[in-house]
């Protein structure tokens, strides 16, 4: 894999700190400080990452992030405003793997970007889990494939990683921190909410049981079980 990561963010200064930061790592960082110039950078397939900031010139994060997800699922990490969380839902929503508030901790960074990358090797196929069938719903794990009564069902990475996860053990309650660390590569943080976005995104996109019942059901205060119903 590539070890190329691209920076989509209009604050010069911040995006010559990350370049400091994440060059002794070992990556290269390419800088863009255009929306629509980052969605011509972005598609152009040179990158393992993008790290994309919401508010931006030409076009802002959340068209550039639509533009991207039209043609690929390169992971993307959106950085929004501290307190906004109309914008991590909605960017978690159009396609991102994850995101940070500003202000953050450049090493944190750092360490959210490792994250998503080691979930996006490890999820390289063949996978063990193999095939998984129920009610309706088809899982390949070999070719990352999803069908829901036969017709095919886009998701974002983290989406199948969350699916995966909970057809493993359908039946059976699992952990949003649990779920947090195989979907996402790390640790639940206080007040991150960003799981259950994912889990509505794909509750949306597999529609409900044939009775109308939900296939992924909310176990409160705990987490989420998929019906074997």
């Amino acid at each position: 894999m590539t070890n190329n990561i691209l920076i989509i963010d209009d604050d010069m200064e911040l995006c010559e700190l990350l370049r400091d930061y994440l060059s002794p790592e070992g990556f290269t960082v390419d800088a863009v400080h255009d929306g629509l110039k980052g969605v011509e950078a972005a598609l152009m397939g040179r990158h393992c990452l993008i790290v994309l900031d919401v508010m931006l010139p030409g076009a802002n994060g959340f068209e550039v992030l639509r533009r991207i997800r039209a043609v690929s699922r390169v992971p993307v990490l959106m950085l929004t405003a501290r307190g906004e969380d109309i914008d991590r839902i909605v960017g978690l929503e159009i396609g991102a793997d994850d995101y940070m508030p500003k202000p953050f901790n450049p090493r944190e960074l750092v360490a959210r970007i490792r994250a998503i990358l080691r979930r996006v090797e490890t999820a390289q196929p063949p996978k063990a889990a193999g095939r998984l069938v129920v009610g309706g719903i088809e899982l390949n794990a070999a070719t990352r494939t999803v069908l829901c009564d036969g017709k095919k069902v886009d998701l974002t990475s983290v989406e199948f990683a969350v699916l995966e996860a909970l057809m493993q053990r359908v039946g059976q309650v699992v952990s949003r921190d649990e779920l947090v660390r195989l979907a996402m590569g790390r640790d639940l943080l206080a007040y991150d909410r960003s799981i259950d976005v994912h889990v509505s995104s794909l509750r949306k996109k597999l529609g409900p049981q044939a009775d109308q019942s939900e296939r992924i059901k909310t176990v409160r205060s705990v987490g989420y079980l998929y019906s074997a119903e």
